[in-house]
């Protein structure tokens, strides 16, 4: 595919991150419940404490991943995925040398804070370089090429996970961390703003704050380096086009779901069907490798007969119905059908990036990106709030009946 050719060393670079990022996925919950509540099956300190860190990485997220993203826009793509790179490297670090009840509360620290660059920083800098190098006619199976890499690591990361022990788990992923910082150094070249796969029509590739009538030439109108996008400016962006508009809102609540269901699931599926840290491994690797399959082969199929939008509700409604199965789980099976629903949900993300990718000009692919996953990091500091006392109730009232 021609995509594959143009991002070559990108797609090397994300699948690397994702491996060493999500590696610790089907671990952690049996490293977090060994730290704080060894030999038992439920723990709502865990609970509160995965709901607090979920909160705090959003919050800044949605201040950061705005400013990161503006920053690309001027300083280049490359130099900004330095950050979330290495950043990335301290946590697993250590929890690679220890996972005591000391060591747990120091990665936590440290994941909580390197959590709110590295989360939405390297998923939102990769979409704009992808936006960069690449038309508008190819961009949304580009997207969907990037983010199948994405469940690709992710898949890669839950099979090692699965076959390793827990010390090796975490020791793998912070080498694969190392490497992923090395090879984006050597290897990733930057990209020229977008100059190249910019449209020839000059509508499509005006920036997106600039009136179409204005005759100035054309340039990046974002807000001066000294300091970050104000809220103001933002919600400029936000209702400056209704399909913008309408992206933001998607994405928020769909976020506001998928973040409730992602950190409150494991513990749910350990008190109600006792998950091991195998089961985890295997029901993740159910929803990577169908995700993958999903963004890579039926994505680039869908888009060109459906468009981004009529597949974005498609999406929508399967992510639904993913989530009602998980619900109404009354056997340990029944999650791993639920997990099948992801070859449409998983779809979900990359046609909102790429609806909103060809609304706004090259210089504001960076702060575009960053908005909308700003919005995302929204959802992710509400969520906790929600769900968090659910589970924590479910839990309780589960121990309370087990007990009688």
């Amino acid at each position: 595919m021609e995509e594959v050719a143009e991002l070559g060393h990108l797609l090397v670079f994300a699948f690397l991150f994702c491996f060493a990022a999500y590696m610790v996925g089907p671990v952690i919950t049996d490293v977090t419940m060994g730290a704080l509540c060894p030999g038992r099956d439920e723990c709502s300190l865990a609970i509160y404490l995965t709901g607090l860190q979920q909160a705090v990485t959003g919050l800044g997220a949605l201040v950061l991943t705005p400013v990161v993203g503006n920053l690309s826009d001027r300083y280049g793509r490359k130099a900004l995925l330095a950050l979330p790179a290495t950043a990335s490297i301290v946590p697993l670090g250590i929890l690679a040398y220890g996972r005591t009840r000391g060591y747990f509360y120091a990665y936590y620290i440290t994941e909580t804070l390197t959590a709110t660059v590295c989360e939405g920083s390297m998923m939102c800098l990769s979409l704009a370089y992808v936006a960069d190098r690449v038309p508008e006619a190819r961009r949304a199976a580009a997207f969907g090429v990037f983010t199948g890499v994405c469940s690709a690591g992710f898949v890669a990361s839950t099979i090692a996970a699965r076959f390793l022990p827990v010390s090796s788990t975490c020791q793998v992923a912070a080498v694969a961390a190392v490497a992923t910082a090395v090879y984006m150094k050597a290897f990733l070249q930057e990209t020229d703003g977008g100059a190249s796969s910019c449209s020839c029509d000059e509508e499509a590739s005006r920036p997106l704050c600039i009136p179409s009538s204005s005759s100035e030439e054309l340039s990046p109108k974002l807000p001066p380096l000294r300091k970050a996008p104000s809220l103001s400016e933002i919600a400029a962006l936000l209702t400056s086009s209704s399909t913008f508009s309408r992206a933001a809102v998607v994405t928020f609540f769909h976020g506001l779901g998928d973040a409730g269901q992602l950190n409150t699931l494991l513990y749910f599926l350990k008190a109600k069907f006792h998950y091991s840290k195998n089961q985890y491994a295997n029901l993740l690797l159910i929803i990577g490798i169908t995700g993958s399959f999903s963004q890579l082969t039926v994505m680039p199929l869908l888009v060109p007969k459906l468009g981004e939008q009529k597949l974005l509700i498609i999406a929508l409604t399967a992510s639904c119905g993913h989530a009602f199965l998980y619900s109404i789980a009354w056997s340990f099976w029944v999650p791993y059908l639920a997990a099948s629903c992801v070859i449409l949900s998983m779809l979900v993300t990359p046609c909102i990036r790429s609806i909103i990718s060809k609304k706004v000009g090259p210089f504001e692919q960076g702060m575009v990106q960053g908005c909308i996953t700003g919005i995302s990091s929204t959802a992710n500091v509400i969520s906790p709030l929600i769900f968090t006392p659910l589970t924590g109730m479910y839990l309780m009232l589960s121990l309370l009946t087990h007990l009688n």
